[in-house]
């Protein structure tokens, strides 16, 4: 690998961390979660007969990191767990009223970031950047 690729890399690494702690700060300010939290809540929000094992695999997370995570959206009265109507042994995961409205809160933290993004990148090229994005994100999934 030359230099400038090691270059790339390394700006591409600082670029997600710094675009993960501005969203981390601003979600932090506006409902007192982090942008892993609020993952888990849209994933929640976005599918049906959500359990914990889900989350572990969509996030790349292990399940005990998720379990520590949802008993604390679960004591923050975000989530609650809810037997499986087709399975008893299931739990599933849903989200609450509070939590429904915690999502709607998070919604203008993300938009002024978006606003950013685009702002620096141009929309064209924020586009641009949102496709490469995807193929990392499809190549590092593989085997899901």
């Amino acid at each position: 690998m030359s230099a400038h690729e090691e270059r790339l890399y390394f700006l591409l690494q600082v670029a997600a961390h710094r675009l993960k702690t501005e969203a981390d700060n601003a979600l932090i300010a506006a409902a007192g979660l982090s942008t892993t939290q609020v993952a888990v809540l849209n994933l929640i929000a976005s599918s049906t007969d959500v359990r914990q094992r889900d989350l572990a695999r969509r996030l790349k997370q292990n399940e005990s990191a998720i379990t520590a995570m949802v008993a604390r959206l679960m004591k923050a009265e975000l989530v609650v767990r809810q037997r499986s109507e087709t399975d008893a042994r299931t739990w599933l995961l849903e989200l609450t009223d509070r939590g429904k409205k915690t999502l709607k809160q998070v919604e203008k933290p993300f938009k002024e970031i978006n606003e950013r993004l685009d702002a620096t990148l141009g929309k064209k090229g924020a586009k641009e950047v949102a496709k490469h994005l995807a193929a990392i994100t499809d190549e590092f999934s593989k085997g899901d």
